[in-house]
């Protein structure tokens, strides 16, 4: 394992863990939306995060060396993703300018699939990984910073 290795890894989950709160902010403030560019109501949003290694990872004395994927790569975004499975709001407001006038909807207005509960608590969920993330680096700039007084005595 290299000498930047663990901060390299570290530094992966905070711009992972950033790049969840900037959709989670956008699903937040387009909570009202019921009209988008692309039609229709818009739609939560979700990342889609996968580790940098593939393949499963397992130790082993007797593992060649040119098959140890070593001690793991970090996480990367693979992409985001619409939610279609979470049912839109349905409010009654037969006088805004989305209401459906006609069916057995008349009167009704539909508003994105976002609940402000939980995209709050995913948000304190990506704040606080992004923090144990940076407590990382955090922790190996200091051993760095301490080994380096040490061999300059």
């Amino acid at each position: 394992m290299g000498l930047f290795t663990s901060i390299n890894i570290a530094s992966t989950g905070m711009s992972a863990q950033r790049a969840r709160g900037d959709v989670i902010a956008d699903n937040i403030s387009n909570i009202n939306t019921t009209r988008t560019n692309e039609g229709g109501v818009f739609r939560r949003t979700r990342t889609v995060l996968r580790p940098r290694v593939q393949q499963p990872y397992w130790r082993s004395p007797f593992l060649p060396q040119m098959l140890d994927n070593g001690p793991g790569q970090g996480v990367r975004l693979v992409g985001l993703e619409k939610d279609y499975t979470t049912e839109l709001r349905k409010v009654y407001d037969p006088t805004h300018r989305d209401a459906i006038l006609e069916g057995p909807d008349t009167g009704y207005v539909l508003f994105p699939n976002i609940d402000i509960v939980t995209e709050m608590v995913d948000l304190i969920e990506a704040n606080r990984a992004y923090e144990a993330n940076a407590q990382v680096v955090e922790g190996y700039k200091s051993m760095f910073q301490r080994a380096l007084e040490i061999g300059g005595r």
